[in-house]
């Protein structure tokens, strides 16, 4: 289903910087899941360039393995599906609808997956950016907690069987994202990477996006979107910067990770002085 068979499974683990056992049980999925989500940032620099977005395993291997780049959420996802499989994990599909922006009803636009462990169904998300979980989230036993770190999460259950992963912030329940039962397949994440990567519309078309839902070391979360730099603590206080021209590039490689091609860096400059 995710190709599997054809990921650079070494490579894969050294750029996650994971050594551990190889075994198809929770503590390997946890762990995977926590290095992926810890060493690949969350970037759609390449939409706001104009490059065509590969949801094919050797090309997302080529771009966030091996060229060291980050992915928004089909590319992440995708590669993450393709690791856990060749491990030996049941990967499914599932196709999510945002909640975070209020009342809006938005399109089934992110990717996300659920990993059957032992009978025990559990979301997997290496792509919704600073807000999204670090490690699985069962979803088997619906308003159970789950700490992760100084970071807490939860699944609502509602009608028709949608589930809306949750998170606590500021001594409150938010929604994240809410998903059914009908499975997705990397066919449907092509038609959605298509929307998100072209239409005007979309939140990645047009500014430059990066988050890292974890930084090592520290419990605080990273986000860059247009001119804006972002500090969020577990507590709810954030710390708000603009980042001039001259400084994009260094915070992209030292708060991200990120370091982009000669040339893909003079464009995006160019792009961030025209519009900011």
């Amino acid at each position: 289903m995710w190709s599997g068979d054809e990921l650079d499974l070494d490579a894969y683990l050294a750029r996650i910087g994971y050594a551990g056992e190889l075994l198809p049980d929770l503590d390997t999925l946890r762990a995977v899941h926590r290095a992926h989500t810890a060493a690949i940032p969350f970037e759609s620099i390449d939409v706001l360039l104009g490059h065509p977005i590969s949801l094919e395993v050797k090309s997302i291997e080529d771009k966030l393995v091996r060229g060291r780049r980050g992915g928004y959420c089909y590319e992440q996802n995708t590669l993450l599906a393709a690791a856990l499989e060749r491990i030996g994990f049941a990967v499914a599909g599932r196709g999510a609808r945002n909640r975070t922006r209020g009342e809006a009803l938005l399109p089934v636009t992110h990717a996300v997956l659920v990993v059957t462990v032992d009978g025990e169904p559990w979301l997997c998300d290496a792509g919704f950016g600073h807000q999204g979980p670090r490690e699985p989230v069962p979803l088997g036993r619906p308003g159970t907690e789950v700490p992760q770190g100084e970071w807490t999460y939860a699944v609502r259950e509602e009608g028709d069987g949608v589930l809306v992963l949750t998170f606590l912030r500021e001594g409150a329940w938010r929604d994240l994202y809410a998903f059914g039962p009908q499975p997705a397949y990397p066919v449907d994440y092509v038609l959605m990477n298509h929307y998100s990567s072209s239409h005007p519309r979309s939140a990645f078309v047009g500014q430059l996006v990066a988050h890292r839902p974890g930084v090592p070391g520290s419990a605080h979360r990273i986000s860059l979107v247009r001119d804006e730099f972002t500090v969020i603590h577990p507590d709810g206080r954030t710390e708000r910067r603009p980042v001039a021209a001259d400084e994009l590039h260094g915070i992209l490689d030292r708060e991200f990770g990120i370091r982009l091609s000669e040339r893909d860096a003079g464009e995006l400059v160019r792009m961030y002085r025209a519009e900011y």
